[in-house]
């Protein structure tokens, strides 16, 4: 992924754009080999991620599909790519999730992105603010989001 550097934004100018389309990320191609590192590190080998013959044979997706949590732990990278910096912005923190679901299967060798929607900017405490973003995941050519998801993430500033 091409990361873009951005000017810093101030969380005020963040509240201005509640309700917008902040960006949308680069393409990023969700290869074999990426499917299978991630189903090493999680341990989770089902024959449908990791094996293209039997899956094409048994499943009704033509070949492997990406683990869902795979294509929802990409979406930290493309707010990397898409997102602007928060200015003085000290540390940000991943809060969680509310009403991920996974709603298209991401086949090997398709390219993905995010796109990004800011729902909400709340002051939690003195110079600490939740972002809430709607957060879909775009397959290249296919009229539904492989996911979709409420992200909400904390900023605090210095």
């Amino acid at each position: 992924m091409n990361i873009q550097a951005q000017p810093a934004v101030s969380v005020q100018a963040m509240k201005a754009r509640v309700g917008e389309e902040i960006g949308r990320s680069a393409w990023l191609l969700v290869s074999q080999e990426m499917i299978d590192r991630f189903a090493d590190v999680t341990d989770d080998r089902q024959f449908i991620h990791i094996d293209p013959a039997r899956a094409k044979a048994e499943t009704p997706f033509g070949g492997t599909v990406a683990h869902g949590f795979l294509t929802l732990s990409l979406l930290s990278a493309f707010a990397r790519d898409t997102l602007p910096p928060i200015e003085g912005r000290r540390m940000g923190i991943n809060y969680g999730f509310d009403r991920v679901r996974f709603m298209t299967p991401v086949k090997s060798g398709a390219r993905v992105r995010g796109r990004f929607t800011l729902h909400d900017v709340v002051e939690r405490a003195e110079k600490l603010f939740m972002f809430r973003y709607s957060v879909s995941m775009e397959i290249e050519g296919s009229a539904k989001p492989a996911l979709t998801a409420d992200w909400l993430t904390l900023v605090q500033l210095a």
